[in-house]
This record gives C-alpha cells, structure tokens and sequence, in this order.
C-alpha cells in the first residue's frame, strides 16, 4: 500500500463476537444478518463469508443486483437463503428466480407480479406505522382471506434506537395484530435496535444490521458491541500556524495560538464528512486531534500541537478504538449506518480473520 494512502481495516474476529453477542441477546430467534450496501461498506464478500463460517443461513440485501452479487459471491458451496428488501419490482421476477432470491413482498402489485411469475408468496412486508414500503392493514387483511400460507411476514420499527418511545410498543402490538392473520407464517419485526428493547420484540427471527459493524444499539458506543473498522490516514506535512493564521478553505478557521497543524491524506472523497467541523477529532497514538478548518476532498486539518508522535508517514485514527464509530457519528450530525457506507471506495480494505472459502 503507497505511502500516502488511507488504510481501512475490517476486524472480521470483532464482527464474529459481535454475531455471537446478537446471538446470545436474540435467544431462540433466528439472527439474520442485513449485509445491504457491500455490507454497509465493508465488503460483502468479506463479511457474508465470515458470517457464513459463523452459522449465519440467511442473509438480507436491499436491492436485486445486490442479492445477485451475493449469490455468486457465496457460492454453491454455500447455500445460503438471501433475501431482497425491495420485493419484487416490474420485470424482475426472471432475475430473482434465477438467482434463487426470495423478494420480500411489499404492495398488492408486487404480490400479482411474483403470482404472474408462477411463484407462491412466501414473505411479506406489513407496515405498522414506518410508512414506507409494507402491505397496510386493509391489504393484509384482503391477502390473508384468499392466500396459501406464507413463511415470513416482517415490519420494521421507525422509533428503536429510543427504548422508551411510545411508538415501540405501538409497533409491536399492530405487528402481533396484523401477524395474526397469517398464523403459520414465522415472524421478524426487530433490526439491531430492535432486539435490544427485549425478547418482545426478537419473535422468531432479527434481522441484524448496524451492532454486527461496531455501531451501538441506541446510536452512542455500546460495551457489548466491538469496534470493526480502524480507518486511519497519513500524515503528510505538520505545519506552524501563528496567532491570526487561518487555514482551510473558506478560512473558517483563525489560529489563537502558535500551534502545529497536521495535513491528513483524507477527505471528504474518503469520507471524512465535510459537516464534522467544527467538532470533530481524531487521534494520534491516543491523543486526541481536534479538526480544524473545513474539511477538503482529499485533506484534513488536526491540530497536533504537544503531540510528539505526530510526524509525516505517521496515521491519525479517524475511526477506531481511540474514535467510536457512534461518537464519530455524532460529531458529524449524523449516524453510524451513513459514516460507513460513505467510506470511500479508493480506500483499500484490509481484512482481519477472513474465513476460508466454503468454510461452515
């Protein structure tokens, strides 16, 4: 790797204990692992592998493409049962079969597509009051008089990462009432945040996210969940700011002090979110770097002053042990599952603990 290059580290141990620890929370429910977006930006391939040496058999992506990159990812040898969140759109029916996707059915019009394919519904969406994709009530309830058996139905919840919201409950008690009309079919409402609210809300399978990638239950640092990603940047240049100095773009930035400055080669374009000035820090040997300045596409301003290990070709952890993911997050206005899969795609990975192929 070149010298000037950010490094990502993915610590696939720290993504198996935190499977087993969602495992464990879970009980007797299925866990599930959502592997959407390259696995939240961490590579699908890597971690769907791991996971599969873990005893995860089933699997969620988002999108079609997705579930058929997945597919051939995993392999024959492992045959795994891959569900597309997105249903089953116009004229993909074809796709979906070929691949051996299972769509989760969101609309009466996906439902007649997947039927016109000559295909059982076996999973459904049900919206208890997300409001984005799910069959309402009325169209359960019409599905439900006239349908074979289905496997699945599924809601998700819009409130979990606040335990104490009233709308978690509410959620829950349309769910059971809209499950009920399909009395054989299994039953999967919580996310991550989700299955933290208690085993009233695991029933029979979750559908786990975020906390399988370091991010905690309720959006803040969780000491049941591991750190995975490390993503660090090279110093290039440290610079001597004087009083009344500005620096970056903008010259948002005015230096009070005499101070030392270290140009990081990381940006925006590696996603370093442009919003965490003026907040933000990351962390030199475990001394905190403050950011200063707006952050660039490619450069990132820390102050470095008394840090004696700051120096060119030395890194500056932007996410990590010493950077919470969750706290990162914050920092920046925003949350964990946007911080990953906006790390940038010109960053190498680099995997710890990859599982050999086919492993079980």
């Amino acid at each position: 790797m070149s010298a000037d290059a950010c490094r990502l580290t993915v610590d696939l141990d720290a993504l198996a204990a935190n499977h087993a620890a969602l495992k464990l929370e879970a009980g007797a429910a299925e866990v599930a692992p959502v592997v959407k977006a390259d696995a939240y930006g961490l590579g699908a391939e890597a971690v769907s592998g791991r996971l599969w040496a873990e005893g995860a058999r089933r699997f969620f992506v988002a999108r079609l493409v997705e579930g058929e990159r997945l597919r051939r990812q995993l392999g024959a040898a492992r045959p795994a049962v891959i569900y597309v969140l997105d249903g089953c759109t116009e004229g993909a029916a074809a796709r979906l079969l070929a691949a051996d996707l299972i769509p989760v059915l969101n609309s009466a019009e996906q439902i007649g597509c997947w039927q016109a394919a000559g295909q059982r519904p076996s999973t459904l969406m049900l919206d208890t009051g997300l409001h984005r994709l799910g069959l309402n009530p009325e169209e359960a309830a019409a599905f439900a008089a006239s349908a074979p058996a289905v496997d699945l139905v599924m809601s998700h919840l819009a409130c979990a990462d606040q335990p104490n919201h009233p709308m978690n409950r509410q959620q829950r008690d349309r769910f059971l009432a809209l499950a009920a009309l399909y009395p054989t079919a299994k039953r999967s409402l919580a996310a991550s945040d989700g299955l933290f609210l208690g085993q009233g809300f695991a029933f029979d399978m979750v559908r786990t996210g975020i906390c399988l990638y370091g991010g905690g239950p309720e959006g803040r640092p969780d000491p049941r969940i591991r750190p995975v990603v490390t993503f660090e940047a090279p110093i290039l240049q440290v610079r001597t700011l004087q009083p009344g100095d500005v620096a970056g773009y903008g010259a948002a930035f005015t230096a009070e002090r005499e101070m030392q400055v270290a140009v990081a080669a990381a940006g925006y374009a590696d996603g370093v979110l442009r919003a965490a000035f003026p907040r933000a820090y990351g962390s030199v040997a475990g001394r905190p770097a403050p950011v200063i300045g707006r952050i660039s596409m490619d450069l990132t301003l820390f102050d470095v002053t008394g840090c004696p290990d700051a120096h060119p070709g030395a890194m500056i952890e932007i996410i990590g042990p010493n950077a919470p993911i969750d706290r990162v997050a914050h920092e920046a206005g925003t949350i964990a599952y946007e911080l990953l899969t906006r790390l940038g795609a010109r960053t190498p990975r680099t995997y710890l603990g990859l599982a050999p192929a086919g492993a079980a």
